[in-house]
């Protein structure tokens, strides 16, 4: 009887395929049966749906920083760069034969450089998640206080503000009701559906903002925009560097690239996928940061979604308003468990890296998403902005999962196919990488001796960074 029982078991262990950083993002059929392979349009839309995301947000603040011209300018730079940086990471891959990110890491390095990855993805991840909420609890109870308070479409819809439609309140029960059920599935492929609507939703965003714009510019409300940043001292130049972690964040997608590759029949395509995906998604992204900045001018929030709280002037103001929050909100509760998913897979890794895999261990599986979902819950109730939030994972975890670790992959050539061009680009790639990060991170530093400065002559200094991140 026991081994019947046990023979049975083992049957039903069979059909749970094992869940590694090589398992596919979005499986399009489970069990593989009869299937031949994603196609090219579904991998591009696959890694567009992760490439797109928070950062898309704080876009348009960037071209208040940097002005119109250099603001959009350096979008397509580093685009540029992180298609060059894919191109690498995927011809290298292929080299080694890898099937994961954390697997040409570890030919490269061996397995300190594995671990290393992971922890950046870990930090990567827990950042936008947190990001996330901060933007849903934006969109949903509002941000700010006193004259730069931005309502919250509960806090309209309920005529203030109420114990009910506080921050707290709403993010706890967002979390609960809508992002844990959303999160407790152990199979990505059940939210492949998800995935194409929060797409959708994304590309409202941008036509919504793009035709309001446009309205405007055509009627004649729309004031100059900045053309070059305002640099009227040492501090303000330096500053200007802290845009970069924010648009560099926006495009890392490293860690999907393989799980995406490993649908395909043909791999060889993959060089193609990454190339088309990055191009569409610079284009979303230079659409958003034009037509953003110009529809607000000098009040573009770190977080554009709060700015459409107010009346914007047009036919119809409100209740556009009210979809492009919606939408987005929306948007970014479907992609939290893809961000998830690969955030909880890479710290079971790391903690138990000799376990079985978590999709078969309920009680582990439940443990690492609720101290994950903890962590992000506390996290974005301290946090008081998302380009706090981007400031850290920017400079620290994205420039190494986007560019310093392609590069350095490159530069090791344990496979001996590194030609002197790659090793030209990949030097360049880390010392500019390595730059901005050191760079982003000492004017966050400068910025909290210049809060303790205006603390001691009695002014609140720069608002928007709490003392927590601004450590980083």
């Amino acid at each position: 009887m026991s081994s019947s029982s046990s023979t049975t078991r083992r049957q039903k262990d069979a059909y749970i395929p094992l869940v590694t950083d090589a398992t596919p993002l979005l499986a399009s059929k489970r069990g593989g049966s009869g299937f031949k392979g994603a196609s090219t349009c579904s991998a591009i839309f696959n890694l567009s749906t992760t490439i797109v995301g928070a950062g898309i947000m704080a876009l348009p603040a960037t071209q208040k920083q940097l002005g119109l011209p250099l603001g959009l300018a350096s979008i397509i730079v580093i685009g540029i760069l992180t298609d060059s940086s894919l191109e690498l990471l995927i011809r290298f891959s292929k080299s080694c034969k890898a099937l994961s990110y954390g697997a040409v890491m570890e030919d490269a390095f061996g397995a300190p450089g594995r671990a290393l990855l992971q922890i950046c993805i870990i930090i990567n991840n827990l950042g936008l998640l947190i990001v996330y909420m901060i933007i849903i609890g934006d969109v949903l109870s509002g941000t700010g206080t006193g004259e730069s308070h931005h309502r919250g479409l509960l806090e309209v819809w309920a005529g203030g503000a109420t114990w009910w439609n506080g921050r707290v309140v709403v993010l706890f029960l967002t979390t609960i009701f809508i992002l844990v059920p959303l999160v407790s599935f152990k199979r990505v492929d059940s939210l492949k559906f998800s995935s194409a609507l929060s797409v959708a939703l994304a590309v409202v965003f941008v036509v919504i903002t793009a035709g309001i714009a446009i309205r405007k510019l055509v009627a004649g409300k729309i004031p100059m925009p900045r053309m070059v940043p305002d640099v009227h001292d040492q501090y303000s130049f330096w500053k200007l560097f802290t845009a970069v972690p924010v648009m560099v964040t926006a495009y890392i997608c490293h860690h999907n690239v393989h799980p995406i590759s490993n649908e395909l029949e043909d791999t060889s395509i993959m060089k193609r996928v990454c190339r088309s995906s990055v191009a569409l998604c610079t284009l979303i992204y230079i659409a958003t940061a034009l037509f953003g900045y110009l529809l607000f001018g000098e009040n573009t929030m770190d977080d554009i979604l709060a700015n459409f709280d107010a009346d914007l002037g047009i036919p119809y103001g409100r209740i556009l308003s009210a979809i492009v929050q919606i939408g987005y909100a929306v948007h970014l509760m479907l992609v939290f468990p893809l961000l998830h998913f690969s955030l909880r897979l890479n710290l079971d890794a790391l903690v138990f890296p000799t376990a079985p895999s978590l999709a078969n261990d309920t009680r582990r599986f439940i443990l690492v998403t609720t101290l994950l979902m903890g962590i992000i819950f506390f996290g974005s109730t301290l946090v008081p902005s998302i380009w706090s939030a981007f400031q850290f994972t920017g400079a620290t975890a994205a420039v190494c999962l986007g560019f310093i670790f392609p590069g350095a992959i490159a530069i090791r050539d344990q496979t001996g196919i590194s030609t002197s061009y790659d090793k030209g680009l990949a030097w360049s790639m880390v010392i500019l990488a390595s730059v901005s990060s050191l760079t982003a991170i000492t004017t966050n530093i400068m910025d909290i001796f210049n809060v303790n400065h205006h603390q001691n002559q009695g002014s609140p200094g720069p608002a928007g960074i709490s003392p927590l991140m601004r450590l980083y």
